[in-house]
Order: C-alpha cells, then structure tokens, then sequence
C-alpha cells in the first residue's frame, strides 16, 4: 500500500509560489463558507510515520487559514483523568462544532497501532479496536461531519535521514527522541500495522489519504488541496440533505396508508401492555421495605467507590410517571459527593451545534461515581421521533448508534441500568390535575405535558420499538409498573441494588 508514497515526489519551488496564493485563497474562502453553513463539522486527523510532517502541516494550515475557528489538539498518553472513563470519551469532548474544524495529530489511531507493535494486543483485540474507530467515525459522518484522514509516509531510508538531520540541527535536536529511533529499528511492525488499519477503516465516507512527507513543498499542497476538496464536497451534500429535509418535513401519510395498519398492529402487540399495573404496596410495607433497600444500596455504593466501579442510571417514562420521586429514594441515602444527577431539557445552542451524543459523552463521570440521567439519549427515538425533530433515516440509525455507545461504556467496566416507568393513560390524567390544583406541584404541569398526552399512541408505538431495538442482553431494559409510586419506587431502589450486588461479586 504505502510503495506509492516512497517514489521520491517533489514539487518544484517555483510551481510551488504559483500555487500557494490561489490554494490558500480557496481555503480561506471554503472556511467561510463552512462558518456561514453552520450545516457540519470538520475534522483533520494526522496519523502517519515519525518526522513525516504531520505537525509542520497541521502549523501551516493554521497559518494559511483564520485559527480562530480552528481547535488543533495533539494526543499523547491518556491522563488519568482520562483513563477512567471509556477510550473515546477525550475525542468526542474534543470534537468541533458545526461550521468550525478540528485538527488532531495521533488521534483515535494512535494507541490501537502502538499497542498493535508492542504485542499488548493479538490481531483479534487489534481488530476489534479497529471496528470500534469505524463505527465512531461512521456515527459522525452519518451526521454530516467530515473527516479527511491523512497518513504521512516516509520510506525507512528517508525517515532516518530526516532524524539524522534534525539531531545535527541545534534548532531541531529536541525533537528527536529515544521512542523515535526505537519506533524506526520496528518500522516494518509499524507499517503493517498502519497497513491493517487503513484497509479496515478507509471508507467511502472518511476515506485514507496517503501523502509522501519527504518534500515539504509536495506535501503542503497535496494535504491543502485534498482539504479544499473536501469541504466543498461537504457544502454541496450539505445543501442536498437540507433539501431532502424540507421534502420529508413536507410529505403526509394517507389515512389508510401501510403505515396506519402497522400502527394497529402495533397498537395490539405492545410490549407495555404485558405490565400489571395493579400492583400495589401499602405505605407502612413500603417504610420498611424502603429503609431496607436504601440500607443495602448505601452499603454497596461505598464498596463500589473502594473499588472503582461507575453506574450510570437511564430514566425514561411518561410525564408524571414518577421519574424524580424514584430518583430521590436511590439518591437520598447516598453520599452527595459521589453522584450526579443529570436533567436533560431540549438542547442548548450549543448542543445543537454538535452531534446529539455529545452532550452525553461529556456527562460522563470519572470512576467510582453514580450518574444519573433524567431523561436520555432515547429522546432521539421518543420525542425527536414522535415530533419529527428527527427525520425517519436520523432516528432509525439512532438505535445502532446507542447500541454501540452503550456497549463502549459496558466494555469499559461501568454499570449501566435503564428504567422505563410505566403508568397508565388513565393514572397519567390524575396526576395532571393533582398537580394542577397543588400549588408546590404547579409548575411541574406545562402545556407541552398536555400537548404530549394527545400523542399517546404514538409515544406507545416509539417506546415499543425502542425496547425491541435496545434491550440488548447486556444492556436490558427494566419496565417500571408506575401506577403505584410505592411499588414502582421499590422496584427501582431494589433493582439497582441487586444488580449492584452481583456486579461487586464478580
């Protein structure tokens, strides 16, 4: 793969001042218009061989461009801080907004080839590593982002004698390392591990570009130019997809469409309808069973601390169904320093600028902590589904997406538990006006509560296929029967503390 970035190519000094002031024009004019759209991010990655150029580029194109609007991050070894959440959380934290670029020098590839070389991983782990960067950069292309990767490439021959020259070279000496030549004596591991990653994640979408790094002048203008390229192509689909948007935001069903007998069908077969909603428990059972739970819970959240294992809670459910009331029995017994509790509204402007994951990954909590989620990134397949802030091709694509970030959280040790709670449409009326009519309850009922209770059915069809698509087996749903807010509470507080229990066992 990598014998055509070893020919020796060169540009000449004089093609290259005739090229640079039209190439740098464009740029700029590009970034404007990418600030203007506001329609996508893009995002730079610089992977490739030691001393290939990938920072003197990376200087130039901030140079060239306005950096005002341009993050540039270079990764060494994950910090601490960073270790104790899952492998991309520093990368998702870092990402740019629409209309704005991120430059990132040994990114997300970094650390799967090196553990690669260093025999840390067998191929399998490598590959699997390799899977987990396809999906993440898919999830974001599938959103509008562009990603233009370079691998910058010498011939072993010329990246010794590059690091031969920066050593006699006061100036450059600091920059030749003990890592680095020990990184040249292994380039053929390096290679073919670099060779491995490319073929598995060069896709249509986020595709390699390999640059040959020995002439400065060539490698400037070939990165320049297959930058300036892909922004454009970025701002003619951008223009497309909002088309597309205006055209479905416009279209209606027939009244006796396919998709009017699904949602009988549907209706009929609803996996809420399996709830026994008439299960109560009487207050003074509920005292004392609550003391017990709450007892053990405290007791296995201080273990859980001593041993470094993070929970998170997901809690999804009708309005009124007892969401906050259970959330406040799990967190009334517990260390206040030690959990979170995370109320998630509609977005901010500053959240809608990015990828609706976002705003969760960087939510995130370091070990040892609880995290609790009022509300969740199900909202793309509840109320963005169900209001059609979402198109159907954003929220069908939603559930793989949420599969795979829950299984990086499981795959990083934390625990992770959702609770839909269930009432009945019935019960749900009766708490409306309860809170009506209480003065301290008021403002919990809006006119978007009752405007939500008239799309009831098709909330019901949204959180049946959310089950069916998320309640994976090793991220179960666990289904609430809400109607008693003693019994639902219980279920909830006992849950955690059973799944808790037999997480600290193993």
């Amino acid at each position: 793969m990598f014998e055509a970035a070893e020919v020796g190519r060169k540009l000449a000094k004089s093609d290259y001042k005739i090229q640079v002031p039209h190439l740098r024009s464009e740029l700029v004019a590009t970034q404007v218009e990418l600030r203007q759209a506001e329609s996508f991010p893009v995002i730079v990655l610089f992977a490739g061989v030691d001393t290939a150029g990938k920072g003197e580029t990376a200087n130039l194109l901030n140079e060239w461009m306005d950096p005002r609007w341009i993050l540039t991050r270079g990764y060494t070894e994950a910090s601490s801080e960073e270790r104790e959440r899952p492998r991309l959380w520093r990368y998702w934290r870092d990402l740019p907004a629409r209309g704005r670029m991120a430059i990132f020098l040994s990114a997300w590839y970094s650390s799967p080839i090196l553990d690669r070389v260093a025999g840390r991983t067998n191929m399998a782990e490598f590959d699997s590593l390799l899977d987990q960067v396809a999906a993440f950069e898919r999830t974001l292309t599938d959103d509008g982002a562009v990603i233009v990767k370079f691998w910058m490439h010498l011939s072993k021959k010329a990246q010794r004698k590059r690091l031969k020259e920066f050593e006699k070279d006061p100036v450059q000496r600091w920059r030749v390392t003990k890592d680095q030549w020990k990184h040249w004596k292994m380039f053929d591991k390096f290679v073919s591990a670099a060779d491995r990653a490319i073929r598995r994640t060069s896709t249509d979408a986020a595709p390699w570009h390999i640059v040959e790094g020995e002439d400065e002048r060539y490698r400037t203008v070939a990165v320049a130019t297959v930058l300036r390229d892909a922004i454009r192509r970025g701002i003619e689909q951008s223009a497309v997809r909002k088309s597309r948007r205006s055209v479905a935001a416009g279209e209606t069903t027939p009244a006796d469409g396919p998709v009017k007998v699904i949602k009988r069908v549907e209706r009929k077969f609803n996996v809420l309808d399996n709830l026994d909603l008439t299960q109560k428990l009487n207050d003074d059972d509920f005292e004392t069973e609550l003391a017990k739970q709450q007892s053990r819970l405290s007791l296995l959240r201080r273990r859980a601390i001593k041993q470094g294992l993070s929970t998170i809670l997901v809690f999804e459910g009708w309005d009124a169904a007892g969401k906050g009331g259970a959330i406040r029995r799990v967190t009334s017994s517990l260390d206040a320093r030690a959990y979170q509790v995370i109320p998630i509204a509609a977005p901010t402007d500053e959240e809608r600028a990015q990828h609706y994951l976002w705003r969760f990954w960087r939510h995130l909590s370091r070990k040892g902590r609880l995290t609790i989620f009022d509300r969740s990134w199900y909202g793309r397949v509840l109320v963005e589904r169900v209001e059609r802030f979402a198109t159907g091709a954003e929220y069908m694509r939603a559930y793989g997406e949420i599969n795979h970030f829950e299984e990086q959280l499981l795959n990083h040790g934390i625990l992770l538990l959702k609770f839909w709670i269930h009432i009945s449409k019935a019960e749900q009326l009766k708490r409306f006006k309860e809170r009506s009519r209480t003065s301290y309850k008021r403002w919990k009922i809006t006119e978007e509560d009752w405007r939500n209770r008239n799309r009831w059915g098709d909330y019901t069809i949204a959180v049946n296929e959310m089950v069916e698509r998320t309640s994976t087996k090793i991220a179960p749903w666990t289904l609430v029967e809400g109607n008693d807010k003693n019994f639902a509470r219980i279920k909830v507080v006992s849950t955690l503390a059973d799944r808790l229990e037999d997480r600290l066992k193993e």
